[in-house]
């Protein structure tokens, strides 16, 4: 009397999809997909932005200028005396120790900085008047590479 009772198996599993099929994605238009990429720089741009004001601001903790500290050796820039040639290592060099040095000055300390290594040449006279504008409120910059800049397109053209 032996009944034997049937052996129960598992069913078989669904069949995998082909390997080069793509995964099951809600399909997106070219302009959606150009759309969500042009957010998304316009995100990214918008924090780097903000990265850089808190670096040269000094907040937000441990910033370049904070770690490098007065322990750290960086070269000071040369003097600058207007020759189209050198600004642009000029603006480097200062962009370079303000970065590692000065993370913790003002802007106002950085650009009056900036100018004290600006000597001789055809540099004196646009100094002056930088120092003029600056003292009397007619000039105003954010960050100091923008005053980095403001000096390198005046300097690059060889004109003052």
């Amino acid at each position: 009397m032996g009944s034997t009772l049937p052996l129960y198996t598992l069913p078989p599993p669904p069949p995998s999809p082909p390997i080069d099929s793509p995964p099951p994605y809600s399909t997106m238009s070219q302009n959606e997909l150009y759309t969500i990429i042009h957010q998304q720089q316009e995100q990214l741009a918008a924090m780097q932005i903000q990265i850089q004001a808190l670096l040269v601001a000094g907040g937000g903790g441990a910033t370049a200028g904070a770690t490098a500290g007065p322990h750290m050796e960086v070269a000071k820039p040369a003097i600058f005396s207007g020759e189209t040639g050198k600004v642009g290592g000029f603006v480097n060099a200062c962009k370079l120790y303000i970065r590692m040095k000065m993370g913790r000055a003002t802007v106002v300390e950085q650009v009056y900085w900036i100018l004290s290594h600006v000597q001789g040449g055809s540099a004196d006279i646009w100094k002056e008047n930088i120092m003029e504008e600056l003292k009397a409120g007619e000039v105003e910059y954010e960050i100091a590479e923008e005053f980095l800049m403001s000096l390198k397109k005046k300097f690059e053209r060889g004109v003052l």
